[in-house]
């Protein structure tokens, strides 16, 4: 029997998501300031998707793993999904402390291993928290909810580097092999939201029981020899992924293109900048994050107005029309030299970033089954860091050889695959489904 949920309130949804902040600024930080610091340790431009593959192959290992583990957890103290974007946040709060202090490149890229697991061990188990919570009416409204916090979170990230740069940057030369003082703050704000916005969604949302029969089975893997426990998370991704609905299949397809071009251009920016305004690296890191500010200001905005959007018009077209707008974004950003003017592409960017961090989540968490929504969320993700693991190993020979090393022809590259993946969008019809059944629920 279908346990029927509570509707909850405006208020419990925004608590159960503010620890989407703290993991959001840390991704944020991720998406603007690693690369840069790459650069001061001495990173040549082709070699930074190889140093960012951290994050696909963390991803890729741990957000289904993670999933299948939390599917099989509960503790009455702790709960189902909560003792593990704890250990996630605590593991990114020390790692962010310490990148900064980072003395040499491979010392960076470690640290970004480290750090990338651990936000990966709490963002998954953390989609699978919402769908868990909220009845199918309001999932649109918890996943769009963490869209306004992925916003704000890099939002506050981006708006922390660029007023620290301003506040302590001053006129100082760059110095080969140093990072700059003024950027060491932004990741002691990181390292300290990381854990205290978890801590506040954990102790002020309270995670529900399972039924019996999942409690059963549940006990039922904890008293399994340790040999089988440790092999049962990946049965369990086997299992899911053999029985897969179609719809995910499809949607991977989008996320292929869309996920190997915002890699592009959260990568190349600051390069961009460079060659487009002839900016020094700090010059044109500060841009990009000016940028980040301005789409993530308008994906707070936007991210509970596609609510209403998706319900009438349905998510399929807002998505793809999302995409559309942000193709049209990383067309136009490499012809405009005025770094105001430069701005104002990110409008259409930021729509398309709420709808990228909400809508497709909302429409998966509608056809998996509830006893399996950690590992399908972390399944999902694989869809996300996959694409990212191939540009990280196929875009520096494609940008040195194909693209003469040129910035402008890596944002046009981004652009063109957006379309691709707006194209790919309009396939997605979901269907009320029955609920996946296994072999072993049988």
């Amino acid at each position: 029997m279908k346990l029927k949920k509570p509707k909850l309130s405006f208020w419990q949804i925004f608590n159960m998501n503010v620890g989407f902040l703290g993991i959001q600024y840390s991704f944020g930080l991720q998406q603007t300031a690693i690369n840069p610091i790459f650069l001061y340790l001495g990173a040549p431009e082709d070699m930074l998707p190889i140093l960012n593959i951290a994050g696909p192959v963390t991803g890729l290992v741990i957000q289904p793993i993670i999933g299948a583990m939390s599917d099989k957890t509960w503790s009455k103290r702790w709960g189902r999904r909560k003792p593990y974007f704890l250990v996630g946040a605590l593991l990114g709060s020390l790692c962010l402390f310490a990148f900064p202090h980072s003395p040499v490149l491979w010392f960076a890229v470690g640290l970004l291993w480290i750090l990338d697991a651990g936000n990966n061990m709490a963002m998954e188990p953390y989609r699978a928290f919402v769908g868990d919570k909220l009845p199918e009416k309001q999932l649109s409204l918890g996943f769009q909810m963490q869209s306004l916090f992925v916003g704000a979170g890099i939002l506050l990230a981006n708006g922390s580097i660029v007023l620290f740069q301003y506040w302590f940057g001053g006129e100082t030369v760059e110095q080969a092999g140093t990072i700059p003082q003024w950027l060491y703050y932004s990741f002691f704000i990181g390292a300290f939201l990381s854990l205290v916005t978890i801590l506040w969604s954990v102790l002020k949302t309270p995670e529900i029981p399972p039924s019996d029969e999942e409690l059963k089975e549940i006990n039922k893997i904890k008293a399994l020899p340790l040999r089988q426990r440790i092999s049962q998370p990946f049965a369990e991704i086997t299992e899911a992924i053999k029985n897969m609905p179609k719809f995910m299949w499809k949607i991977g397809a989008v996320y292929l293109f869309q996920w190997y071009a915002l890699f592009i251009y959260w990568q190349f920016t600051t390069p961009l900048f460079k060659l487009t305004m002839n900016y020094s690296t700090s010059e044109a890191a500060s841009q990009a994050a000016k940028m980040s500010l301005t789409y993530n200001i308008v994906t707070m905005v936007v991210a509970l107005m596609l609510v209403p959007l998706t319900l009438k018009f349905g998510g399929k077209k807002i998505y793809a029309l999302s995409l559309a707008g942000t193709a049209i974004a990383l067309f136009t950003i490499p012809f405009i030299a005025d770094p105001l003017l430069v701005l104002i592409p990110m409008i259409l960017f930021g729509i398309g970033w709420a709808a990228m961090m909400g809508i497709p989540y909302t429409m998966v968490s509608k056809i998996i089954p509830q006893d399996r929504r950690g590992v399908y969320m972390g399944i999902l993700n694989m869809m996300i860091v996959i694409p990212m693991g191939i540009q990280t190993l196929t875009f520096g020979p494609i940008y040195k050889y194909l693209l003469d090393g040129n910035a402008i022809n890596a944002m046009l590259f981004s652009g063109a695959f957006f379309v691709i993946a707006a194209v790919l969008a309009m396939r997605l019809n979901v269907k009320k489904s029955k609920q996946l059944i296994f072999k072993k629920d049988i």
